[in-house]
C-alpha cells in the first residue's frame, strides 16, 4: 500500500522518503524503514561530488544488532556456514538449489541437510531449471547437467552450450521464457565505462535451449543481474547496476521492463540522453534513442536478485510486489544499499517509488562495518522469503505472523 510521500531531510537525487516506525517482531528490532522515490530530471550534474573509494568491511553479527522490518514480519536464518552463496532456484520437489561462485560449486538444501551437486565450476552464478537439465551460468559459458527433482549430486560432467566472454563482471543470469523455447542471459561489461566492447557485453543475450540461436536481445545495460517475469504483463524485468566515477549520486542503479531491441545507454549516456562526459560526442545515433528505466533506485546501491512476490503468506497488498536485493555500495562517501527493497506493482506498472523491507546489516551508514550482503531473493512454496546473504554465508528466511 502508497503512502502519501513526505521528504525526510536533503538525501540524494532529489528523493523523497518517508520514514515509518516499525515495531519490534519476531527476530527483528525497531527502525526507520523508509520510502524513495527518484527522478531522472532531478540528477545532479557529474562531478557534483567526488568519487568515492569507500569498501565495507563485512565482521561477524555484532552484539545486540539486529535485523528490522515492517510489523508483523519475522526473519531466522535458515541455512549457515556456506561459501559464497548467490543464487537460488526452487526445485520442484522444494529443494532449493544455490550458487556458490567463490567456492566453484552448486549445492542443494534440504530440510536442514547441504549437498554439494556440482563442483570444479567457474564462477557459477546464473541457475535455471528446464527439461531434465540444470542450466548454470559460469563467467565463461552456460553449461547445463542432467538433474531429476531429489538429486543430490550431478551423474555427469558438465555440457558446454555457448561461449560467454570472461572477465570483469562475472554475473551470468539464466532465464527461461515460460514456454521454455528461449533462454535469456544476463551479462555484464568488462569495464566501468569503456566503449569498444563485445556487443554481448552489457547485454541480455537470447539463446535457444541448446545454446544455438544466439542473438543480443537489449544492450547497453552496464551489468544486468538478476531477471524475472512480471506476473501481469508478462515482461522481463531486471536490476542493474549503473556507472561509477561520477559521483556519490551519479549514475542511478535501476529496475526496469526490458524491451526487445532496445538500448539503455551504456557505455555513451545514462538514464536516457544525459551523456556520460567521458563518452560524450562519440554515439549520438545510439544517445538519442537510449531508453530511460522505469524506476530509478540510490546510486550504487548494488541492486542484484529480483523477485515478484506470487505467494499467499504475506498480505494481500504485497502480492504483485518486486522483491529486490540491495548488496550494497563500495563507492559512495555515505553508505547505501545493503538491505532488501519491495517496489510496489500494480496492473504490472510499479507505482512510485520503493520501500525499506530488510535492513539492519548496515549499522551505521558513516561506517566502514557491515554485518551482511543480500544477494538474491527466492519465494518459497509456502510464500515466505529466503534471502541470500554471501557476506555472513548464510540464507534468511522471512515470515508473516498472520499467515493462515
Amino acid at each position: 500500500m502508497n503512502k502519501p510521500l513526505a521528504v525526510a531531510g536533503v538525501l540524494s537525487l532529489a528523493c523523497a522518503c518517508e520514514a515509518v516506525q516499525a515495531p519490534p517482531a519476531v527476530g527483528s528490532g525497531s527502525a526507520q524503514l523508509r520510502h524513495y522515490q527518484f527522478r531522472p530530471d532531478q540528477m545532479p550534474p557529474p562531478y557534483a561530488t567526488p568519487s568515492a573509494g569507500n569498501p565495507p568491511r563485512v565482521v561477524s553479527q555484532p552484539r545486540g544488532a539486529t535485523l528490522h522490518l515492517p510489523p508483523g514480519f519475522s526473519i531466522a536464518v535458515y541455512a549457515a556456514d556456506l561459501d559464497d552463496p548467490r543464487r537460488m532456484i526452487l526445485a520442484p520437489n522444494g529443494d532449493v538449489i544455490v550458487s556458490e561462485p567463490a567456492a566453484g560449486k552448486i549445492t542443494i538444501l534440504r530440510q536442514g541437510k547441504k549437498f554439494t551437486f556440482a563442483s570444479n565450476l567457474n564462477n557459477p552464478y546464473g541457475l535455471a531449471l528446464h527439461d531434465r537439465w540444470l542450466y548454470v551460468g559460469n563467467e565463461d559459458a552456460i553449461v547445463r547437467l542432467p538433474y531429476t527433482p531429489g538429486a543430490t549430486s550431478a551423474t555427469s560432467e558438465p555440457q558446454r552450450l555457448a561461449p560467454l566472454p570472461p572477465g570483469g563482471h562475472s554475473t551470468r543470469g539464466i532465464l527461461f521464457n515460460r514456454n521454455g523455447t528461449k533462454m535469456y542471459v544476463s551479462v555484464g561489461s568488462a569495464s566501468n565505462v569503456n566503449s569498444g566492447e563485445p556487443s554481448e557485453r552489457a547485454a541480455i543475450l537470447e539463446f535457444n535451449p541448446d545454446g544455438t540461436g544466439k542473438r543480443i536481445f537489449a544492450s547497453g545495460l552496464r551489468n544486468p543481474v538478476g531477471m524475472a517475469w512480471e506476473p501481469t504483463t508478462g515482461a522481463l524485468w531486471t536490476a542493474v547496476n549503473e556507472r561509477d566515477g561520477l559521483g556519490d549520486d551519479l549514475v542511478p542503479d535501476y529496475v526496469t521492463d526490458v524491451r526487445d531491441g532496445a538500448f539503455y545507454g551504456w557505455p555513451y549516456s545514462y538514464i536516457g540522453q544525459h551523456e556520460d562526459p567521458r563518452r560524450r560526442g562519440e554515439r549520438r545515433d545510439l544517445v538519442a534513442r537510449a531508453i530511460v528505466p522505469t524506476l530509478l533506485v540510490e546510486s550504487h546501491s548494488a541492486a542484484l536478485g529480483i523477485v515478484f512476490y506470487q505467494g499467499k503468506m504475506f498480505p494481500e497488498e504485497y502480492r504483485g510486489s518486486a522483491f529486490v536485493a540491495f548488496h550494497g555500495s563500495w563507492n559512495r562517501a555515505r553508505r547505501t544499499g545493503y538491505k532488501i527493497v519491495r517496489i510496489p506493482f500494480r496492473n504490472g506498472k510499479p507505482t512510485g517509488g520503493y520501500d525499506d523491507f530488510v535492513t539492519g546489516w548496515m549499522t551505521d551508514e558513516n561506517g566502514r562495518t557491515v554485518w551482511g550482503r543480500p544477494v538474491d531473493v527466492l519465494v518459497l512454496g509456502d510464500g515466505s522469503l529466503l534471502i541470500s546473504d554471501d557476506g555472513a554465508g548464510k540464507i534468511w528466511r522471512v515470515t508473516y505472523s498472520g499467515a493462515r
